[in-house]
């Protein structure tokens, strides 16, 4: 529901404010504003727990891609445009055609032509 232990207590006592009631129905908690302390209590504790799950997540992750890339085996995501497309872009661009015009007709979005004519001045 939230992307951290206080994002989730924003987006709860949002929602609360306004009326609505928040039910998590696996663990029979139910929202309404005017909460105990018992059920802060456990909306703290299931937040914080998936919070360090996430993190656990993001880690083995980060060790797996490092694995990976000393293995020779993740190399990121594929270019875009073949190198030799990628020349024609350019020398296209230089010779001041538009931007829009040259991303259209090569399939690519805007952003991605001046990635590629900002790393040809490199």
């Amino acid at each position: 529901m939230g992307r951290n232990l206080d994002d989730l207590r924003k987006i709860l006592l949002g929602l609360t404010e306004r009326g609505v009631r928040v039910e998590f129905v696996k663990e029979s908690l139910t929202f309404t504003g005017q909460d105990s302390a018992m059920s802060k209590l456990l909306l703290s504790v299931m937040g914080a727990f998936a919070e360090f799950e996430r993190e656990l997540i993001r880690e083995r992750q980060r060790e797996g891609i490092a694995l990976a890339k000393r293995a020779g085996v993740y190399k990121g995501r594929k270019r875009s445009l073949p190198v030799d497309k990628a020349a024609e872009l350019r020398q296209r661009a230089a010779a001041g055609e538009q931007k829009a015009a040259l991303a259209r007709e090569f399939g690519v979005d805007r952003a991605t032509v001046y990635r590629y004519l900002k790393r040809a001045q490199r």
